[in-house]
């Protein structure tokens, strides 16, 4: 087994990078709050969002503050085990 093969191609960009670094630390986050904290525009974050929804790594839950639609993300146990073998590869290929 190789250093690179604990590199998951999922997080490979930095806004999925940051999608995850937030929900590892936050047990959810809604669409304005990664929109803000990640500096992405509303059709890139979307796009991320479902890329790493799709691979099972995020639930996603909708539902209405008052009369306003609000999404808002959690990582799931998956997606957390497969972010920190991600870190924990990235870390040795480094040598940290």
């Amino acid at each position: 087994m190789s250093l690179i093969d604990n590199i998951n191609k999922a997080f490979d960009h930095r806004i999925r990078l940051g999608i995850m670094s937030i929900l590892m630390v936050n047990d959810y986050a809604d669409f304005k709050m990664l929109k803000e904290l990640l500096g992405a525009t509303d059709g890139n974050l979307a796009s991320h969002t479902k890329a790493l929804e799709k691979e099972e790594y995020l639930k996603v839950e909708k539902q209405f503050i008052g009369r306003k639609p609000n999404t808002r993300y959690s990582a799931t146990p998956l997606g957390k085990a497969q972010f920190k073998k991600h870190i924990n590869a990235l870390e040795k290929l480094i040598g940290k």
